[in-house]
């Protein structure tokens, strides 16, 4: 029963727990089990929720007692250790925060315990939430559930990792490059970034650059990222960027008056080589969301292959991101991981080269404006190539040798215009890794993003579901 338990959807279980037919006690220790059976292979949680059993009975007496509930009563749920949780440790992925416990809750771990969700665990995060690997001095290195021997990507990998091999339902991860969507592509669950401010990031550390850090929900379903962001968007009274917002009538099975118009591109599509795999399992989901009844059709975007999303995210972000953690790391020099030692290593960016970036996005947002005249979506790679392994190596995509940061080439440009996008998985490489597509839409227009990935989610090829531990 325990397995079955902890591959159930989070909708699912809170569904359950409320007709009595699972109990939150069940369910909460369903997934502890399941941690202490998986996670020493991933090392995906870094720290248990002491109370998480307590808190279930309180939720089992309220369901048996007739209280109202909320729409995630009893349901367990994990939160990426960039994020505050009040009495459980949040130590960001560096022995200098170690031991660290925060006073209060995020602003989104405050919503989902509102919701009746059960905090059960937190998820490593590279250093300071600050690679495209999952790997720190304080926690080490978390494994790809599909192959111990490949990344999840990062920063939110721990999360990814932990969805994915059933230690957890639902999660929150955090994404300011492609630290939501690239994990989740990588470990084949879905991840969804919704427009900048939507999800306040209250309680969330780094905040710089704030102009283009997310938070949002994680799960192994559509349904379950939808229901998630409904119980986390609003303003918050706290995080000035999160201002408005959302109606919750806004379902994942809202019905569109007209057929969705849905513009694809994959290769030459965006800046640098994309691999075959990832193309066509791009190809496959614009034919199966024509299939389903959408108007799709081939799009070539210039901008997009012309501009150098990574460069202009480095370039906008390196001195104010260096500045605060030069602050933090004083004194503590030996306990910096290599990750942070890198962005202390990048030279700082000209006064012409920080305008000439700003310009850039710039003009990216005004191309966007124009797309969404035309078109209600876009389909697009997650990631140029499928999860690697360990190792922030160069390696050779469709002929090019390219650098590991180029994992971030179709997603970086989507944290610089702060658009709404969502990974989710569509196909499987020839080594039996997760291959994902991201629906990207325009601005506030998230039940758009839902509702195709819906569709998408219902025509899926992929059947395997779930990774042999």
């Amino acid at each position: 029963m325990t397995e079955n338990i902890t591959r159930m959807e989070a909708s699912r279980l809170a569904k359950l727990i409320g007709s009595r037919e699972l109990s939150p006690v069940e369910v909460v220790q369903a997934h502890l089990d399941r941690i202490a059976e998986v996670n020493p292979k991933i090392n995906a949680i870094v720290a248990l929720a002491d109370d998480a059993i307590d808190v279930a009975k309180r939720a089992e007496a309220a369901v048996r007692s007739g209280t109202k509930v909320g729409p995630l009563h009893g349901v367990p749920f994990t939160a990426k250790d960039a994020l505050d949780t009040a009495g459980v440790l949040t130590q960001r992925g560096s022995p200098i925060f170690k031991g660290r416990v925060a006073d209060a809750d995020a602003t989104v771990v405050a919503r989902l315990k509102a919701a009746g969700g059960i905090l059960i665990a937190k998820t490593n995060t590279p250093e300071f939430s600050y690679s495209v690997e999952t790997d720190n001095l304080l926690t080490g290195r978390t494994n790809n559930p599909w192959n111990l021997d490949y990344t999840p990507g990062g920063s939110s990998g721990g999360e990814s990792a932990a969805i994915a091999a059933g230690m957890s339902p639902l999660g929150l991860g955090s994404d300011v490059a492609i630290s939501l969507r690239g994990p989740a592509a990588h470990t084949g669950v879905v991840g969804f970034k919704a427009t900048h401010g939507r999800l306040p990031m209250t309680g969330h550390w780094p905040r710089v650059p704030r102009r283009f850090w997310h938070v949002g929900p994680m799960a192994r379903s559509v349904r379950d990222v939808a229901l998630a962001y409904h119980l986390l968007a609003g303003p918050d009274g706290a995080d000035g960027f999160s201002t408005a917002s959302v109606s919750l009538d806004e379902g994942v099975e809202a019905e569109s008056n007209r057929p969705f118009r849905v513009g694809w591109l994959a290769a030459p599509g965006f800046f640098g080589p994309v691999d075959p795999e990832v193309v066509a399992t791009v190809k496959a989901a614009a034919e199966a969301l024509s299939g389903a009844g959408c108007q799709v059709e081939e799009v070539h975007l210039p901008i997009l292959k012309e501009t150098d999303g990574v460069g202009i995210f480095w370039k906008l972000q390196q001195m104010e991101t260096r500045s605060e953690f030069e602050k933090i790391t004083a004194g503590h020099e030996a306990e910096v991981f290599h990750h942070v030692r890198a962005i202390f290593g990048t030279p700082d960016t000209s006064i012409d080269d920080f305008v000439a970036a700003e310009q850039a996005v710039e003009r990216l947002r005004d191309s966007f404006v124009a797309y969404f005249q035309r078109y209600d979506a876009l389909l697009c790679p997650v990631t140029p190539f499928p999860a690697t392994k360990h190792g922030l190596n160069d390696l050779v995509v469709d002929g090019e040798t390219v650098s590991p940061f180029h994992v971030m080439s179709a997603t970086s440009p989507f944290n610089l215009t702060g658009m709404p996008a969502l990974s989710m998985r569509f196909g499987t490489s020839r080594d039996g890794l997760p291959i994902g597509v991201q629906i990207v839409t325009s601005w506030f227009a998230e039940s758009t993003a839902l509702n195709i990935a819906t569709l998408l989610e219902r025509s899926s090829p992929v059947r395997d579901l779930h990774p042999d531990l």
